[in-house]
């Protein structure tokens, strides 16, 4: 498996997640497992296949994060890797305030 270079530091992050493929509208659960600027890991047994584009829902606290994104890679059994794309200023800002959290913790 080819993976591409990060380019953005990733923190473990646990949140429920919820992942819409969008060209079937199929709902899927998740379970964040780190996150960065421009990804995250989601736990889940059944994943969408790569290159799926898909609307992914995080939930944090009593925060909610939405964007459109991408499956990149896929672990059986085990989860896929997501990149978000055309993130939205107004989730932008939400996702960079929990990735300051997650940076002043370690």
């Amino acid at each position: 498996m080819e993976s591409e270079p990060r380019h953005a530091p990733r923190y473990p992050f646990i949140a429920e997640a919820e992942v819409t493929e969008i060209s079937s509208d199929t709902k899927l659960i998740a379970k964040t497992s780190d996150l960065s600027i421009g990804g995250a890991f989601l736990d889940m047994l059944n994943s969408s296949p790569e290159g799926t584009d898909v609307r992914v829902r995080i939930f944090h606290k009593s925060t909610t994060f939405t964007t459109l994104g991408r499956v990149v890679f896929v672990l059986p059994n085990m989860g896929m890797g997501i990149v978000f794309r055309s993130v939205e200023d107004d989730q932008l800002a939400i996702l960079q305030e929990w990735i300051s959290e997650l940076s002043r913790a370690e």
